[in-house]
């Protein structure tokens, strides 16, 4: 059997049937089991192998990160030959078993004297050794064509990470700005205000809005007070809110009534609002002698009164509009008189629409609760106490929108 298979090999094939036979009684036979070592590549090579059964993987750099697949040789394909032609003598590739292999092992001796004998064996291995040097420079060029396709993926991959780099950090410039203008904006402390404690908070969200709150001293016996909350995002909300603060201080100085005053700043809000933004804003006057609130609502969220402990909402609604919509917006215009030991917040949405970590709203149930326990508290404490609660119904959630609360306690007689 093995004659046959070697008189079939084609360095064999030019050899008499008697060469064939002194050939094999010189040849070794090997067995080789599936992942199985034959031998390693930089190892010294004494003999070349001829492989009768099964089929072995030619590697190159094998047990390395570079390591590929060069090959796979089976049944009359010989392997090894090229340390008995090579000066230095060393393997060029590592050899395993792809599965149960037969192979005969010839030695140095063996080869050179085959060769010697027989010439055309040796122009055998030559074209032999020329073919496969030929499928070797291609798998090489279609290793390093993939290795620069990968590369190049990994390349295009880097940009568009260094431009979402870059993007974030622009981003998060502008963010600090926008809180900055935001943070610029509140009063740096509170008016004092006889009879009365006033509170104030603000937490922003991670993408800045545009809430603000003010303080107006108008004369001895009234101070307006405002809350307000621009429809976008960013150094754009923080700009339109800085010019929305502006225009409330201005106009709230001249103006005979609330609702006067959110007029005004309507109007001059829609001649230069070209970012399509809107803000809904609640402005009143409060009267320290009497303890009338009289506000005017911009389609912004409800006062809430605590009276004796209990939270209730100020009188039914009318209808408000937000400002920078319509020319003559409507405004819902209320009056509420705190009686001593009343406690009056003003919020904005950021507190109703705060969610849990099972996307529940926080709501306005929630905030009559915490304001009806937190009414034995002073009027910055209940703010304080406020933003404390919200935190810990949020666990660690995106924060949505921009939470401000403003209260006013009028202190009992």
């Amino acid at each position: 059997m093995e004659a046959t298979i070697l008189s079939r090999i084609p360095i064999f094939s030019s050899l008499r049937p008697e060469e064939i036979k002194h050939l094999l009684d010189r040849l070794r036979p090997v067995q080789l089991k599936a992942g199985e070592v034959l031998f390693n590549e930089g190892d010294p090579g004494e003999c070349f192998y001829v492989i009768l059964e099964g089929r072995v993987e030619v590697r190159k750099a094998m047990g390395t990160p570079d390591e590929r697949l060069l090959n796979v040789r089976g049944p009359g394909d010989y392997i090894g030959e090229m340390s008995l032609l090579d000066p230095d003598g060393l393997r060029t590739a590592s050899i395993v078993g792809a599965t149960e292999t037969r192979l005969l092992l010839m030695e140095r001796g063996d080869f050179e004297f085959l060769l010697n004998r027989r010439p055309a064996i040796g122009q055998e291995i030559a074209r032999t050794l020329s073919l496969r040097l030929r499928d070797t420079d291609n798998a090489i060029i279609r290793d390093l064509q993939e290795k620069n396709r990968q590369l190049n993926e990994a390349y295009e991959n880097l940009k568009a990470a260094q431009a979402q780099i870059i993007e974030k950090e622009r981003l998060e410039r502008e963010l600090q700005v926008a809180l900055e203008i935001q943070m610029s904006m509140l009063p740096r402390e509170l008016p004092s205000v006889p009879g009365y404690e006033l509170g104030a908070r603000m937490a922003p969200a991670r993408v800045i809005g545009g809430d603000f709150f003010d303080f107006v001293s108008l004369d001895e016996d009234h101070l307006g007070i405002a809350i307000g909350d621009v429809s976008d995002k960013g150094i754009p909300a923080a700009i339109f809110m800085a010019m929305t603060r502006s225009l409330m201080r201005s106009e709230a100085r001249r103006s005979e009534s609330p609702r006067k005053a959110l007029k005004g700043v309507n109007r001059h809000l829609l001649e230069m609002n070209d970012a399509g933004m809107f803000v809904t804003v609640l402005y009143g006057v409060l009267n320290r002698v009497t303890g009338k609130f009289d506000y005017a609502r911009a389609g912004h969220t409800l006062p809430m009164i605590c009276r004796g402990g209990e939270a209730v909402l100020t009188p039914p609604p009318g209808l408000g509009q937000p400002l920078a919509v319509f020319p003559t917006p409507a405004l819902d215009k209320q009056t509420i008189t705190l009686v001593p030991g009343d406690v009056m917040l003003i919020f904005t949405d950021g507190v109703t629409d705060a969610v849990d970590s099972e996307g529940n709203l926080f709501g306005l149930e929630g905030l009559e609760k915490v304001l009806a326990a937190s009414y034995h508290r002073t009027a910055q404490g209940i703010c304080d106490g406020l933003i404390e609660t919200l935190t810990s119904y949020q666990s660690g959630q995106f924060q949505n929108d921009d939470i401000t609360l403003v209260t006013v306690r009028r202190l009992p007689l």
